[in-house]
């Protein structure tokens, strides 16, 4: 097991065998001994990891799954699960935060604004709902849906260049096939643009070329970009970091609700294939948040404005950013010890005097909300 998988220790103790390692020390000679595998994305699962090895399923507490050679496993035999969806409303919760203070940094108006999101999976319909409830206009490109649904509300990636003043991804990284995600961002995408968008990249780093992306901002096709993810990681390019607006340690999905959701559906697949009895296990007894109650007077507000309020007291994407910065040779640690962060379902937000109306969206994003019509 990955040693860093939150909420884990002690819990499999009493149905099987469990040995804790860092992710990049878990080696061959390991997996000599080993039934099953919980990891997070630092472990690549191939042939020089698992030839030899008596695993018979791999369990990623991750979205992603690129670090697993799929391929292999099922011509081995080796089951593997990835927890899809796990983290889905903390990166929603990341990406407010970043339209919410990219717009106040820049002095616009999310509302009318629109955005093209690459991807609508999981991640893609959250991100699109938190854009549909600022009043944003939104295309929608998925190629693998868009076959799938013949005659869905799908646009293509030229539409989207052509139209979107912002273009944030969450796609697989898929370095061949029809749906080639590997460097989706390169110089005939940046090519097509017309509108000098802002570009958002919380999926993998390589679907972004990293010499195109920087040309691009020096040439001002892209008039901003937010990067979560990036080529190479953790050793990061830190010139193009000090280009962009908003930079991050691969932690937009890293609330504590997501780390537990994946820990527990990892968990559940380990338990399933064996027949241990912990099919229905979660963890308990989350931390709680650093602010369990928000308290705010809308009086003279804006949506705009409350919702930035709101957000910056719940996550405020400028703190990773600072830190990051302040040491980007401490990718690796930031995320090893990443401070607690809730999602909104945890918080509750009592508006005094909601003169912008702010209540059905902020209900749409999970919180609790109370209202007061006056100060006390």
């Amino acid at each position: 097991m990955d040693v860093d998988i939150p909420f884990l220790k002690g819990e499999l103790e009493a149905v099987a065998e469990v040995v804790y390692l860092p992710g990049k020390a878990i080696d061959a000679a390991i997996m000599r001994e080993a039934d099953a595998l919980i990891i997070r994305t630092r472990t690549r699962c191939n042939e020089s990891l698992l030839k030899n090895s008596p695993v018979k399923i791999i369990a990623a507490a991750s979205i992603g799954y690129d670090h697993i050679d799929t391929r292999y496993c099922e011509q081995r035999g080796i089951a593997w699960c990835n927890a899809a969806g796990c983290n889905s409303s903390s990166v929603e919760q990341y990406i407010l935060s970043v339209l919410l203070n990219l717009a106040n940094r820049k002095y616009f108006a999310l509302k009318d604004k629109t955005i093209g999101i690459v991807g609508v999976g999981h991640v893609g319909k959250k991100v699109e709902r938190i854009c549909r409830a600022l009043g944003m206009n939104v295309l929608l490109n998925d190629p693998p849906r868009a076959r799938a649904e013949a005659g869905g509300d799908f646009a293509d990636i030229e539409r989207l260049s052509k139209e979107a003043d912002i273009i944030s991804f969450h796609v697989p990284l898929n370095r061949s096939g029809q749906d080639k995600t590997l460097h989706l961002v390169d110089g005939n995408f940046i090519g097509g643009l017309t509108r000098n968008p802002i570009l958002i990249n919380t999926s993998r780093g390589e679907v972004v070329d990293t010499k195109v992306l920087k040309q691009a901002l020096v040439s001002g096709q892209l008039e901003a970009a937010v990067l979560d993810v990036w080529e190479a990681e953790p050793n990061i390019d830190t010139e193009l970091m000090k280009m962009t607006d908003f930079a991050t340690s691969h932690i937009a999905g890293y609330s504590v609700d997501g780390k537990a959701m994946a820990t527990g559906m990892s968990v559940q697949a380990v338990s399933r294939f064996f027949g241990l009895g912990m099919d229905e296990w979660q963890p308990g007894n989350l931390p709680p948040p650093p602010i369990r109650e928000i308290v705010l007077d809308g009086t003279g507000m804006d949506l705009q404005e409350l919702l930035l309020e709101v957000s910056n007291q719940s996550y405020d994407v400028k703190q990773d950013d600072a830190a990051l910065r302040k040491d980007p040779g401490s990718f690796e640690s930031l995320r090893a010890s990443y401070p607690v962060r809730r999602e909104p379902g945890a918080i509750s937000v009592r508006i005094i005097n909601d003169q912008p109306g702010a209540v059905p969206v902020l209900e749409i994003l999970g919180y609790q909300v109370l209202i007061d019509s006056c100060m006390e």
